[in-house]
C-alpha cells in the first residue's frame, strides 16, 4: 500500500504508510503499517521486545534468521512500492482510496484469522480504546491516501528522496513540541535531505506539480503521525484489557478503523463512478495484483519484527536506509523514467543523506 511510507510507533518507508506500519520507519512502506521511518529505534527494539507476540518468537531453527529476516523485509518493504506504482501508473488505476480500502480489508481478514486461530494474540477491540485512537487514525489514513495519490505522479526514485522532509518535520517537532534535543551531524543530515529533495526537484525530468503536492502534505502527515502516535501511546495501552498493545494489534486497530473512514471518503472523492465503469475490476489478474499488494503491505509488519528481533537496531535502521539504494534503481529501470545525471547525483545525495541520518540519529540516542 503505497507505502502504507510507515516500522512500530515509528514509520511507514515504505516507503511506510506497522499498524499498517509508517510508517519505512526508515520509509519502508507508504502503507500497511503502523511504524514510521523516523523511530528511536532502541526504544523501538526495547519496546518490540516486550510486545512481541509470543507465537511469533517460536520461530524455526533455521541458520542465519538474520541474514533471512534482513531479505524477507527488504523484498516486502520494495515490493510492496512497486506493486502499487504498477497498480497506480502501469494499469493508469484512478481510484486511490478504493486501493487503501482493499489493502485494509485483505489485513483485517489475514490478522482476524491467525488472531481467531490461535496463531497471534490482539488486543480487543473496545470503544475505549477506539476513542483513544482515533484522532490517530485519521491522519494515518491521510498519509495513506496522499502517498497513494503522489505514487501515481512521481517516479519511485523521487519518491523516496521526497519522503525524507517527513523526517525534517519530525526531527523539528521533536525538539519544538517535547523539547529533544539532536546533535549537529542529525542536523547536517538532515540539511543534506532538504538541498537533494529540491535539487531533485528543479532536475526531475518528469516533474509534476500535483504529485508534488500530494507528496508535500503527505510528508507532514507523516510527521504528525510520527508524533501523535508517541504522545498516544501511553494512553491507547491503558485502554486495554493486558495494558500493552503489540504491533498486530495496533495494525487490525488502524485498518478497521480505516474502512468507515475510507467509504466516506470514495463516496467524497466520486470513486464510485470511476469504479462502475473501469474495466479493470473486471480482470482477475488485476485482482490478483491488488490483493498482492495488500499480502505485501501486512508482510512489511511481520517481516520487520522479525528482523528487528534477530538483529540490532543499529542493523535494521541502516539496511531500512540502504534499502532504498536498490529500490531507486528498480523504479527507474522497470517504469524506464527519464533522468538526468543532475537528477540522478540528486538522488544519490539524498539516499545517502538518509544513511547518515541513521546512523547519527542512533549515535545521538546511545548517547542520550
Amino acid at each position: 500500500m503505497a507505502s502504507r511510507n510507515p516500522p512500530l510507533v515509528t514509520h511507514v518507508d515504505p516507503d511506510a504508510p506497522p499498524g499498517r506500519k509508517a510508517p519505512d520507519i526508515g520509509n519502508r512502506s507508504t502503507m500497511g503499517t503502523s511504524c514510521v521511518d523516523d523511530t528511536d529505534l532502541e526504544d523501538v527494539k526495547a519496546s518490540k521486545d516486550r510486545d512481541m507476540p509470543s507465537h511469533l518468537l517460536m520461530l524455526p531453527n533455521i541458520q542465519n534468521q538474520s541474514l533471512l529476516s534482513g531479505f524477507a523485509y527488504c523484498i516486502a518493504s520494495c515490493s510492496m512500492i512497486l506493486v502499487n506504482k504498477f497498480v497506480l501508473s502501469g494499469y493508469g488505476f484512478n481510484a486511490g482510496i478504493f486501493l487503501m480500502i482493499y489493502q485494509n480489508i485483505v489485513s483485517v481478514t489475514i490478522v482476524s484469522a491467525l488472531s481467531l486461530s490461535g496463531v497471534i494474540p490482539t488486543e480487543p477491540l473496545t470503544w475505549k480504546l477506539i476513542k483513544v485512537w482515533l484522532p490517530v487514525n485519521i491522519i494515518f489514513v491521510g498519509m495513506l491516501i496522499t502517498s497513494m495519490f503522489s505514487l501515481k505522479y512521481i517516479n519511485v526514485a523521487m519518491l523516496t528522496i521526497l519522503k525524507n522532509v517527513a523526517n525534517v518535520l519530525t526531527a523539528s517537532g521533536e525538539t519544538y513540541f517535547f523539547k529533544k534535543q539532536h546533535d549537529r551531524q542529525v542536523w547536517i543530515s538532515l540539511m543534506l535531505m532538504i538541498i537533494s529533495a529540491i535539487a531533485g526537484g528543479i532536475t526531475d525530468l518528469s516533474f509534476h506539480a500535483v504529485g508534488y503536492t500530494w507528496q508535500i502534505l503527505n510528508c507532514f502527515l507523516t510527521a504528525s503521525y510520527s508524533l501523535t502516535l508517541r504522545h498516544v501511546m501511553d494512553s491507547a495501552k491503558q485502554a486495554t484489557k493486558s495494558g500493552n498493545l503489540n504491533e498486530l494489534s495496533m495494525v487490525l486497530l488502524n485498518n478497521v478503523l480505516s474502512l468507515p473512514l475510507g467509504i466516506i471518503l470514495v463516496l467524497g472523492f466520486n470513486e464510485v463512478e470511476y469504479l462502475l465503469e473501469t474495466p479493470l475490476l473486471r480482470m482477475p489478474m488485476f485482482w490478483l495484483v491488488i490483493t498482492a499488494s495488500g499480502v505485501l503491505g501486512l508482510a512489511i509488519s511481520f517481516t520487520s519484527m522479525w528482523f528487528l528481533r534477530q538483529t540490532s537496531a543499529t542493523t535494521y535502521s541502516l539496511v531500512g536506509s540502504l534499502n532504498k539504494i536498490p529500490l531507486s534503481i528498480a523504479g527507474i529501470l522497470l517504469f524506464k523514467v527519464r533522468t538526468s545525471m543532475e537528477n540522478s547525483i540528486s538522488i544519490l545525495l539524498g539516499l545517502l543523506a538518509g544513511v547518515f541520518f541513521a546512523r547519527a540519529k542512533l549515535r545521538n540516542n546511545s548517547q542520550s
